[in-house]
């Protein structure tokens, strides 16, 4: 057995102890909240909405927060269909298991922590400690509801806080190249 196999069995052994998807009861339903309130089609409108209604010290936070959720999108589906891991086996989540089929890497997981990275640089202090309590709750839940694998959300934390750091490198500029070249402030 190659060590590449004896790490994913570990991984699925590992992520089949953790799954409460087929367990009814109060701590299923904590799991099911987590590992919804990770998903884009809630973030992102959210933050639109927020910038039309929020002072200038919200907006940068806002901007920022779409954008890095959108190009970590972009970056986390193109490593998905090059990498083209099947989610585990299970009935949670058809949503997920039509419109993505593959899991590595947890796409929740990379947003979750990109999200309590660029708060705790952008956002006031209590919303930052707030997320980053949150992102590994998000992260735990889509393995707790059997639609990742651990080294799936390992994979997706990672790569989340990594975009989040490089995107709070560059962003600067870029929003000012932006908004002259729009001709608004974007925040």
């Amino acid at each position: 057995m190659s060590l590449r196999t004896a790490l994913l069995e570990w991984d699925a052994r590992l992520s089949e102890k953790m799954r409460v998807a087929d367990k009814p009861g109060a701590l299923r339903a904590i799991a099911v909240f987590f590992a919804h309130s990770g998903d884009s089609w809630l973030w992102v409108p959210a933050l639109i909405i927020g910038w039309f209604y929020s002072n200038s010290g919200w907006k940068r936070w806002e901007v920022v927060e779409f954008v890095g959720i959108s190009v970590l999108a972009a970056l986390v589906l193109s490593i998905k269909f090059l990498v083209r891991r099947k989610r585990p086996e299970g009935e949670w989540g058809s949503i997920y298991r039509n419109t993505d089929p593959h899991s590595f890497p947890s796409g929740h997981a990379a947003r979750a922590f990109l999200i309590a990275v660029v708060a705790a640089a952008l956002a006031p202090t209590w919303l930052g400690i707030l997320l980053w309590v949150w992102a590994p709750l998000v992260a735990i839940a889509r393995v707790a509801m059997g639609v990742h694998y651990v080294s799936d959300i390992v994979a997706g934390a990672l790569l989340g806080v990594v975009i989040a750091w490089i995107g709070l490198q560059i962003y600067e500029p870029i929003l000012m190249w932006v908004s002259g070249f729009v001709g608004i402030p974007l925040w």
